[in-house]
């Protein structure tokens, strides 16, 4: 007998391209607030406002990866949600700063194109995984009433 979700019938769920793209952007992150940090010094400003900054995306990435890999949807909603904050955050240090470097706008232009990929692959994600749950209920559900 068969069991549900064991063998070759049964598909990943998870993306492996959001996953790669996590992944990736978990090792941007760390680069992109190691440099900031030294940005802010380098500027004299105010080193709280990156604490907040750095919140948001390690939150974001640690949800998605989660959502992803355990096929959850709620985990993956939150990191769909949190895309916002963040690429608000990243939006302001590129268009709205009044003293920006042009090192800030290439970095944060690169984290912008992180988050909207993650964010289309995230809902395609999530919708794939919730058509992929409703298909396996009723195929389960069938297989099992025999």
């Amino acid at each position: 007998p068969a069991v549900p979700g064991m063998g070759q019938d049964s598909a990943p769920r998870s993306s492996a391209p959001l996953q790669i793209l996590l992944f990736l952007n978990g090792w941007y992150c760390a680069t992109y607030f190691l440099l900031e940090a030294f940005i802010f010094v380098y500027k004299g400003a105010q080193v709280p406002a990156l604490r907040a900054a750095v919140a948001v995306p390690a939150t974001r990435i640690f949800f998605g990866s989660k959502g992803n890999l355990c096929q959850r949807k709620v985990p993956l909603s939150i990191s769909l949600a949190l895309t916002f904050p963040a690429a608000t955050m990243a939006a302001y240090y590129l268009l709205l700063q009044t003293y920006a470097l042009r090192l800030e706008a290439i970095l944060n232009a690169i984290l912008l194109v992180f988050y909207t990929a993650e964010l289309l692959l995230g809902v395609l994600t999530a919708c794939d995984t919730q058509v992929s749950l409703r298909y396996g209920e009723l195929f389960f559900s069938t297989a099992s009433s025999e």
